[in-house]
């Protein structure tokens, strides 16, 4: 058995797993407390820091760190790519540090895999499927205006691990599936895979589409235009409600998924109409992507964390079981999708790219 190390950094935090073949032998989430991040003038600067903190409880745990084959990094915000799995070069490490599409903790993924190849002796170190995976047909570019680009940025790693599994569970291949695959978790994206290739999906990271528990989605114009330049408001105050006071939050009070339904579930009107409400704009994105895909659907798939929550998932498949059969694939786990993608470049399924 092959050894793989995934690495997904957020925020506050750096989780680590290891894997043997498809099985996670080892997860830890390791925390960082503000006095430590804050210590660092840009994100790219965190990642001797991060990478030093997974020696250090590697090396607790007597995890030999010559034992690991593959080292894989969640991807990054780096220029628009085509889905599948990277090496990592010098271009990457200096778009990462640069953060050409964004700063973001999932940046640092990719530095802190290439250094600890390094510290390692292995030649390379990978990710695969970031966010800023770009399948788009040209249509789907086009805003409404020619000063604003649609763009793809959503949650590629799980949308695309999913797929492949629902393939392999139901005996096809992904190539040959037309799925919409919908991840619902802090944020929320809802793709048209066409034959292997997501060419739709709302843009997840600034709120596009559905609201979410912390997002605000798609809202009216006009009103958030006015409210732009009533002085009210900073240009950080505008990006808050987008993401961070938006959805749940703005309305509940609270980013917990959880504590909605189970307030819906009591009998709170409030909190009933709020879950509805999210079931019925979830839908509706799903509804627009049965129409990319003409009609011409295989399954329908939900997954992400909130898709645990057995009252929301009969809010939306009262929606849209009538567009095809809907499969349910709970959780958001991005280092099982990345021990994926590993064991792909151990048993030769996947062309490694190069980063250009």
């Amino acid at each position: 058995m092959k050894r793989i190390l995934a690495i997904n950094p957020g925020s506050t935090s750096t989780k680590i797993a290891i894997f043997e073949g498809n099985e996670q032998v080892f997860v830890k989430n390791i925390k960082h407390s503000t006095e430590e991040i804050s210590k660092y003038a840009t994100i790219a600067d965190q990642y001797p820091f991060r990478r030093d903190v997974i020696i250090a409880e590697l090396e607790a745990q007597k995890i030999d760190l010559h034992s690991i084959d593959v080292i894989m990094g969640r991807g990054g915000l780096i220029k628009p790519l085509k889905s599948g799995v990277y090496r990592i070069n010098d271009l990457m490490i200096e778009h990462l540090k640069a953060g050409y599409n964004g700063q973001h903790a999932c940046n640092l993924g990719g530095l802190i895999a290439k250094s600890l190849a390094n510290v390692i002796g292995l030649k390379d170190a990978y990710i695969a499927d970031p966010v800023v995976v770009d399948e788009f047909n040209e249509i789907a570019r086009i805003s409404g205006h020619p000063d604003f680009e649609r763009k793809s940025i959503f949650h590629a790693l799980n949308q695309k691990a999913i797929a492949r599994m629902y393939a392999r569970d139901n005996n096809k291949k992904y190539e040959d599936l037309n799925l919409i695959v919908c991840h619902m978790g802090g944020g929320v994206s809802v793709g048209a895979h066409e034959k292997g290739r997501v060419i739709d999906v709302n843009q997840a990271l600034d709120g596009e589409g559905p609201f979410s528990p912390e997002r605000s989605g798609t809202l009216p114009m006009n009103q958030f235009l006015e409210a732009c330049f009533s002085g009210k408001y900073t240009k950080q105050d505008m990006q808050k409600i987008l993401v961070g006071k938006g959805g749940y939050v703005g309305y509940f009070g609270s980013n917990d998924a959880l504590a909605v339904e189970k307030a819906a579930i009591a009998g709170d009107p409030k909190a009933e109409l709020l879950e509805e409400a999210f079931a019925y704009q979830v839908a509706k994105q799903i509804g627009e992507n049965a129409v990319v895909l003409k009609g011409k659907i295989d399954a329908i798939i939900l997954t992400g964390g909130i898709a645990y929550g057995k009252p929301v998932i009969r809010r939306i498949k009262n929606y849209i079981e009538w567009i095809a059969p809907v499969a349910v694939y709970p959780g958001e786990d991005e280092m099982a999708a990345m021990a994926l993608n590993a064991n792909m470049i151990i048993n030769g399924e996947v062309e490694v790219q190069d980063y250009q």
